[in-house]
């Protein structure tokens, strides 16, 4: 049986975790080691801030990663571009895919907003093929809205 995710209670742990911390960077660790420890069959959980016009990394779990990401490149681009998540089941067959690791083959971006403006994306990746699902993707919607109010 697949193991589901209690999104309700990762995002109250990411608020407790968050509540009162004024500092960007710590949230957004806090937040990706968190996605880590209860995400399974994930290969890569982080972010990445727009600064200049261009998706650059932020705090993530995972291998080393592209640092740069411009708007409209790849699933993270994309996302930032049409402003809304983007659930890849197949990264292989996702026009412009950036492999930033060979080993992922699924990928769900989820855009984050502050002031209605795109602050950056949440990245996770994995190396299973279909791993998202319309659940994660709510799931991880409302995880990100989490983090909206605190950046």
């Amino acid at each position: 049986m697949e193991q589901k995710t209690d999104y309700a209670a990762l995002a109250a742990e990411l608020s407790a975790l968050t509540d009162g911390v004024p500092y960007e960077t710590a949230n957004l660790a806090n937040a990706a080691a968190l996605l880590w420890e209860r995400l399974p069959e994930i290969n890569w959980a982080g972010f990445y801030k727009m600064e200049g016009g261009k998706l650059i990394l932020g705090p993530f779990q995972g291998k080393p990663a592209c640092i740069v990401i411009p708007i409209g490149r790849g699933v993270c681009g994309t996302a930032a571009a049409e402003n809304r998540t983007q659930l890849v089941y197949d990264v292989h067959e996702f026009p412009g895919h950036i492999a930033c690791d060979c080993a992922s083959n699924s990928e769900i971006v989820v855009p984050i907003r502050v002031g209605g403006e795109i602050w950056g994306v949440l990245d996770i990746d994995s190396p299973k093929i279909g791993r998202f699902t319309d659940e994660d993707k709510n799931g991880l919607e409302h995880f990100a809205s989490v983090l909206e109010k605190i950046l």
